[in-house]
């Protein structure tokens, strides 16, 4: 499945290659198609080359960010890789303002364009780098909250597997019981739940197997005693 999403996201990506592609010829076109002189002024000065080599570099550096947020096998971290996307997109923007500027008005001193175009790559650069940290911090955090709630989360898939496969209507309405008490109890785990946790593992189990055999002798008392042990795990959390 992973691999699958990983093939859907590279071919998105090569959509959005060509439109970025499309985008880069027709401001080359615009660049160099038109006029060569305005007036006395001709165009292919030093202000010229300052705005074009700044505004491909943004172009080049939008890309590479789409890269990054595209390659990925995962939904959600897409999602958070969108931001990428949306600052190198801003970024572009921004640098073809004064990227054109720059190429545009006649005898403008070329270290003032330099500053300028430099000032908009170095906020760029900043705003990249938030922005993919940002998302490693978020990551992270989605990442140990996962490792944290497994354990109910893995128990509840059980217990409601468990409830399908109940024969008899009592061993069902336990199997609900039990269901019920592990889905709304608290899905955070920590070191100093382990043994009520390995308890509850033994005893689910027993319960399981009850159920699965019809033992109607079993199934409520030991119903009772999951419930009782998820009841005091929730006092724990």
């Amino acid at each position: 499945r992973n691999k699958e999403r990983g093939i859907k996201m590279k071919k998105s990506f090569k959509y959005y290659a060509v439109i970025w592609f499309v985008a880069l010829a027709i401001f080359n076109v615009a660049c160099f198609v038109s006029p060569a002189k305005l007036g006395d002024f001709s165009k292919y000065d030093a202000m010229f080359w300052t705005g074009y080599a700044f505004i491909t570099a943004a172009f080049l550096g939008q890309l590479v960010c789409a890269y990054k947020a595209f390659d990925t096998n995962s939904k959600e971290k897409f999602f958070l890789n969108v931001s990428l996307i949306s600052v190198s997109y801003t970024v572009l923007i921004v640098m073809l303002v004064f990227g054109v500027l720059c190429m545009a008005i006649p005898d403008l001193p070329n270290w003032i364009g330099i500053i300028a175009c430099f000032a908009v790559l170095a906020f760029s650069i900043i705003a990249v780098v938030s922005a993919h940290s940002a998302i490693d911090t978020v990551s992270e955090t989605e990442n140990k909250v996962k490792s944290k709630t497994i354990f109910i989360k893995l128990l509840s898939a059980e217990s409601d597997a468990l409830v399908r496969k109940a024969e008899s209507d009592g061993a069902r309405n336990e199997a609900k019981r039990v269901f019920e008490a592990i889905r709304y109890s608290d899905p955070m785990s920590n070191m100093a739940l382990n043994s009520i946790e390995t308890e509850i593992s033994v005893k689910f189990g027993e319960f399981s197997a009850a159920v699965k055999s019809g033992d109607s002798d079993k199934i409520k008392k030991l119903a009772d005693e999951v419930c009782d042990l998820i009841a005091d795990r929730n006092v724990k959390c």
